[in-house]
């Protein structure tokens, strides 16, 4: 009987594998996107910021997805180019008012660029779902 379960329990697992495979949900090392196949990469040199300055790349990375969410709010829109568009506006505003500052002072600017981020994210991922983009 124990042995009746335990096959019983690696068919269903195996099941389960099986239908991830299918549906191509088996994790890779590879960075393709899903969606917007053409999205502009990070800038060169915030792939090489040293560690120590980690926290910025993040703020920078949490600026550009704010701003992505709230074009694609105002826009009402999920287009590529609306929500991938080039790096330099997020880099502008930090340039413009973070690149001086502190290492507190970027972290909690993150954490509001988060929010802000997450916020959005309610009305832009039912625009996004519609359009296939999400």
């Amino acid at each position: 009987m124990m042995r009746a379960v335990a096959i019983g329990s690696l068919l269903v697992v195996l099941g389960a594998t099986a239908g991830v495979a299918e549906r191509n949900l088996i994790p890779t090392l590879d960075n393709e996107p899903d969606v917007c196949s053409d999205q502009p990469p990070e800038p060169q040199w915030m792939k090489d910021i040293d560690v120590r300055e980690g926290h910025k790349r993040l703020l920078i990375q949490q600026i550009y997805r704010a701003q992505s969410m709230q074009r694609i709010v105002e826009a009402q829109s999920c287009e590529c180019p609306t929500r991938y568009p080039s790096w330099e506006t997020a880099e502008g505003v930090f340039v413009e008012h973070f690149a001086a500052s502190e290492y507190w002072d970027i972290v909690e600017a993150t954490s509001d660029y988060r929010q802000q981020a997450n916020e959005l994210r309610r009305e832009a991922m039912p625009i996004c779902q519609a359009a296939g983009n999400w």
